[in-house]
């Protein structure tokens, strides 16, 4: 007896209910559009529901509403067999463009290095299994030229990947995961690469939420943040005030332990892990005068995932550009290619001192810029903070 459910199982499925009105509606003449704004469904939900569901003993697609319940529980009932499990010539086929062999122009088979499947993914700089290898995607679509007139021999490239990585649909072999061009052993949900590593990026803290007094550069105290890295994972920080160019550098030095094994969630023993770049950019914000610390724009990086932290520390606003748009604080990568002069790539950044960075980052603001006037960084900033000492009858004072 088929289900008469008044409830769908989930809005996605279609109920008992809303099948006899589709049954009514189609009766009384209704076409497809005017069925699916009656029910609040797309349109193609109901033509694929009259196409599918509909009883054809009658030699005619009339559709009724039991009739289309019994069609639509039967093909829900679960497990289904899988495809390649029951079809050995599918099977044959998809395996043989997975894993079949490399050949020679004369032929013959190329066997490639040899590797042993180790139930995981290969290592960096590790030899690969050679074959055919040949993507779900591309298996999946050839079929459809290779069988034209062949309708078993149909599959999705998702039902090839279920077999290669789902317990219980294993009708192709685990080892045949190293044919994939990842290499992969275990499939990662694309949910978690969006995500990876981006947890502590909320829609508050993205650029667009960013003041507009920062994209004019009108008022100064906006800054501008990165890393430069060098040789062995070292790096120094920088941060650019977009209104005068002025320019910091953060020190990072290595932890004492660099060079062992780093335990598991501890900190970076590089130097610039969230906590070290927060510390450090803390204490170096700090020694300017209040007024200037307005607001913090950086990329996606993990080294400024304490930013809340930061806040509450400082009560300095941190924004995210938005993935891959180093544009989107082109003054700090300006400033960076200036740096690249002191500190150049695949060079041990780490040997520097902390008096070093006050030196570069006083020569850089010494330089008369064409954007300021040809007044140098320090001058425009010195002049702001007069001014301000005159319009709030304070003493502000220059690090």
């Amino acid at each position: 007896m088929p289900s008469v459910s008044q409830a769908p199982l989930s809005g996605r499925y279609l109920s008992f209910a809303e099948r006899e009105e589709v049954a009514l509606l189609r009766a009384s003449g209704s076409g497809v559009r005017a069925i699916s704004r009656r029910l609040h469904r797309a349109p193609s939900t109901i033509s694929r529901e009259l196409r599918r569901n509909a009883a054809t003993r009658s030699g005619y697609l009339d559709y009724r509403a039991l009739t289309a319940q019994w069609h639509a529980d039967r093909r829900a009932r679960r497990p289904k067999p899988a495809k390649l499990a029951v079809n050995d010539a599918l099977r044959q086929y998809v395996q043989d463009r997975l894993a079949g062999a490399v050949t020679k122009p004369d032929g013959s088979h190329l066997s490639g290095p040899a590797v042993r499947w180790i139930g995981r993914r290969h290592g960096r700089r590790q030899d690969r299994r050679w074959a055919a290898a040949w993507s779900p995607e591309q298996i999946a679509h050839r079929l459809e030229l290779d069988f034209p007139d062949d309708p078993s021999m149909r599959i999705s490239h998702e039902a090839i990947y279920q077999a290669l990585f789902v317990q219980g649909r294993g009708a192709l072999r685990r080892e045949l995961t190293a044919c994939l061009r990842t290499g992969r052993a275990l499939r990662v949900p694309r949910a978690r690469t969006r995500t990876r590593g981006k947890g502590f990026i909320s829609d508050e803290v993205l650029i667009r939420e960013r003041p507009a007094e920062a994209d004019d550069r009108a008022v100064p105290g906006h800054w501008e943040g990165d890393l430069i890295v060098g040789l062995d994972s070292s790096a120094i920080g920088t941060l650019v005030e977009r209104t005068t160019r002025f320019t910091m550098l953060l020190h990072l030095p290595r932890m004492a332990e660099h060079g062992t094994p780093r335990r598991n969630n501890g900190p970076a023993l590089a130097g610039h892990g969230a906590e070290a770049v927060r510390d450090a950019i803390a204490s170096t914000i700090t020694t300017l005068p209040e007024q200037l610390w307005r607001s913090l724009t950086w990329d996606q990086g993990a080294e400024l995932a304490q930013h809340a932290q930061l806040r509450i520390d400082t009560g300095l606003q941190v924004y995210f550009c938005d993935p891959h748009s180093p544009w989107q604080r082109g003054t700090n990568e300006n400033t960076n290619g200036l740096l690249r002069q002191y500190f150049p790539k695949g060079t041990d950044l780490s040997r520097y001192t902390a008096d070093e960075l006050i030196a570069v980052a006083a020569t850089l603001n010494s330089r008369p810029r064409k954007t300021l006037g040809w007044r140098t960084p320090a001058e425009s900033l010195a002049d702001f903070l007069h001014s301000s000492q005159i319009n709030q009858g304070g003493v502000a004072t220059m690090p």
